[in-house]
């Protein structure tokens, strides 16, 4: 029986139940085989890392790489699944590529970078101007209201400018 330790480095259900329904839509899985096969898998990747990890060392390398990996399946007679692997491995290449690319793809716009930074320090003051006119507008606001309030209240105060007031007679 796997300790909990075992039981927390396992692939997530749902991520296996989402493999299992894409591989075999049409066919119904007991929970009991789902278990089976999660626990298969993640046995299967603990065997494959242990041994990639034991290659990586022999070679007094520090980080497993994707041909320690393969070196692994192929000495623990797993080789067909070499050329699968392999395959991934390429397209994993790919993807990180072109996610370089994408990331570079401020230095491809022939746009210098001192003529980005001055557009930046443009857009910038754009925006602040427009922070501090939006600012003054909301203060000259608040300041009106403060007035009206201040008028409504006057009014409504014995002695205000509406009242009678009976030095008014004298004149």
């Amino acid at each position: 029986m796997a300790s909990n330790d075992d039981e927390d480095l396992t692939i997530p259900r749902a991520a296996m139940n989402k493999m299992i329904k894409e591989i075999l839509p049409t066919i119904r899985v007991a929970n009991d085989s789902r278990e089976l096969i999660l626990n298969c898998c993640t046995e299967f990747i603990h065997l494959i890392s242990s041994e990639a990890n034991e290659i990586c060392n022999q070679q007094t390398k520090k980080t497993i790489s994707p041909e320690h990996v393969l070196q692994a399946l192929d000495k623990l007679g797993f080789g067909d699944f070499r050329q699968a692997a392999q395959e991934v491995v390429e397209d994993c290449k790919q993807v990180a590529a072109k996610r370089r690319r994408q990331s570079t793809r401020l230095e491809h716009l022939g746009i210098p970078e001192e003529e980005l930074l001055r557009q930046q320090q443009e857009l910038f003051a754009k925006a602040r101007e427009e922070q501090a006119q939006a600012e003054q507008a909301q203060w000259q606001m608040m300041q009106q209201q403060q007035f009206a309030a201040q008028m409504a209240q006057a009014q409504q105060a014995p002695g205000g400018p509406n009242s009678s007031n009976v030095d008014d007679d004298e004149y």
